[in-house]
């Protein structure tokens, strides 16, 4: 890799740790709402998607971009359910607000990883994404092997106690459905030919199918007593966009497989960072779960460098609200 890519890794990195802040920041604006994951899920995506639908009035291109895709949902040259690719990043905002408290940022974040290898092994396999069917390397499968691994030694200290095991879950799954997200959201930003339009319409459909959760689950249980106060717990969404920001502009120059790694490097620094230095809530940072980060790292690296012809990500956490894309670029650009 030239010395001229070493801004973009920095900064590709700097992206992951942004991911890690905002689970972080939906996890103390759900407990500020009372607990409500739900309702700190739609402020966090609502606010993303109110910003970029002000920015899409704005920008020509952008909105030539929408057109272009629902031109093609409609002649069908892309499938419907290939522009809802924002219901996986809805799945992740959710489990950010439900889980973060409980877990912590650190434990969350090697859970979410372990579906994102997980899933994208899958994925790959069956050529959900553009670039087609991708056979699964041994490298690959030992590093979705390790990465569970990796998430019980991190609870190796918390058997019993108490500790919700129910909602370890929610991350897991969360993570598959990224590594969904990522591989249809990159048939949208082809069609539109703007990355703009596919992070659009990531946003527009996660907000509406949070929104949709939200009324079922006020219908039953109510709405929030009141809004917290503290201005910085309604940046999530800004945050989201900062890291697609960054993501869309470094994979031009680092390819996707670098940009996955750096972004999932920063997320593992950042979230044991957090957790170390601004604790939340009751969790703690323990020796299990750093060790359980180290080796989700190295699971992590295996399954991101094992020497796929397309350059295809397996596991990327920035883009838990961001448009795939793919690249042929080889690794040391």
């Amino acid at each position: 890799m030239r010395l001229t890519t070493a801004p973009w890794v920095l900064l590709a990195t700097f992206s992951g740790t942004l991911i890690a802040l905002q689970s972080r920041i939906n996890g103390e604006l759900a407990a500020g709402l009372g607990k409500d994951g739900f309702a700190a899920a739609v402020i966090s995506f609502g606010s993303g998607f109110v910003v970029l639908a002000l920015g899409l009035l704005l920008f020509a291109e952008p909105r030539r971009g929408v057109r272009r895709v629902l031109t093609a949902v409609r002649e069908q040259r892309l499938k419907w359910w290939q522009v809802v690719g924002g219901f996986g990043g809805a799945t992740f905002v959710l489990a950010q607000g439900l889980t973060v408290t409980a877990l912590g940022v650190a434990l969350f974040t090697v859970a979410v990883v372990a579906g994102q290898v997980g899933g994208g092994l899958v994925f790959d396999r069956i050529g959900l994404g553009p670039a087609g069917p991708q056979r699964p390397t041994r490298r690959r499968v030992v590093g979705a092997v390790l990465v569970l691994v990796a998430v019980g030694i991190s609870m190796a200290d918390k058997v019993g106690g108490g500790f919700p095991y129910a909602m370890l879950a929610l991350p897991l799954v969360a993570g598959v459905c990224v590594s969904w997200q990522q591989a249809v959201n990159g048939h949208v930003k082809n069609t539109a030919r703007s990355a703009y339009t596919g992070t659009f319409f990531n946003f527009a459909t996660g907000a509406a199918a949070l929104l949709a959760a939200f009324l079922v689950h006020a219908a039953f249980a109510g709405l929030p007593a009141g809004l917290p106060t503290r201005p910085y717990l309604y940046v999530g969404g800004l945050v989201g966009i900062v890291f697609i920001t960054i993501a869309v502009a470094a994979v031009q120059k680092l390819g996707v497989l670098v940009l996955g790694l750096c972004t999932i490097t920063g997320q593992l620094i950042g979230s044991l960072a957090l957790d170390g230095l601004l604790p939340h809530g009751d969790t703690e940072i323990t020796p299990a779960t750093v060790a359980g980060a180290a080796l989700a790292l190295v699971a992590v690296v295996m399954a991101a460098v094992a020497g796929t012809r397309t350059g295809r990500v397996v596991a990327s956490s920035e883009t838990t609200n961001r448009p795939a894309a793919e690249s042929t670029e080889p690794l040391s650009r």
